[in-house]
């Protein structure tokens, strides 16, 4: 029977392999587990050979490896964990701003005043901008075992372009929604428009979490 505390070397050393990790929690928390479950089989295994506890966790956790010697592909693994929930994020928040976005002007009493030209190619900017972040995210969905597309060092690429462009689609639809309310004052109280500006921030919101859990991992 394998005792409560039987395990204390074990333990340790996943705690000591967590603190190396940075991630996606529920994927760390996975992760964790399989290892701990590993441990805990060569313990059970070498006790079976007629080795004390104590002994058998200890050459159970020799033949696991060091912290140092684990983490990178641990860490690896935890990255790519975060640029697929990443992309998952900017798939799901692109394909609302470019099927939904132009919701917020249909019907406006103002739909008939054609704004500046610079305003016309911001318009359009933020569109190409989703559409080049929802290209990007694609790639980082595709499945495991992928092509020359996808790699370690690929994923990396991908994780900063991907972040690059959204911090730029931000910054673009908020100075897009702020020229909006500078060029028409009813655009400030129009319920479609204060519906899209808040699903815009939350979504923002959202995603900078997404994107923040990939740069700790990525590091």
């Amino acid at each position: 029977m394998r005792g409560e505390d039987d395990a204390t070397i074990v333990e340790e050393r996943l705690r000591e392999l967590a603190a190396h990790l940075r991630g996606p929690r529920r994927l760390k928390s996975d992760l964790l587990t399989e290892a701990r479950h590993g441990l805990l089989d060569a313990v059970d295994a070498y006790r079976a050979d007629g080795l004390p506890a104590t002994e058998a966790q200890r050459r159970a956790v020799a033949e696991f490896g060091s912290p140092a010697q684990l983490a990178p592909a641990y860490q690896a693994e935890l990255a790519a964990g975060a640029l697929r929930g990443l992309s998952l994020r900017v798939v799901t928040l692109a394909t609302v701003a470019l099927v939904a976005g132009d919701l917020t002007w249909q019907g406006s009493s103002w739909g008939g005043s054609p704004p500046p030209a610079a305003y016309q190619w911001l318009s359009s900017s933020v569109g190409w901008i989703w559409a080049a972040a929802f290209g990007l995210a694609a790639i980082g969905l595709l499945p495991a075992g992928r092509s020359a597309l996808r790699g370690a060092a690929a994923d990396r690429a991908v994780g900063a372009a991907l972040t690059g462009i959204l911090a730029l689609g931000v910054l673009a639809g908020s100075a897009l929604f702020a020229w909006s309310i500078g060029l028409w004052d009813a655009a400030l109280t129009w319920p479609p428009m204060i519906i899209g500006a808040v699903v815009a921030a939350t979504g923002y919101l959202w995603l900078g979490r997404a994107a923040r859990t990939w740069l700790l991992a990525a590091r």
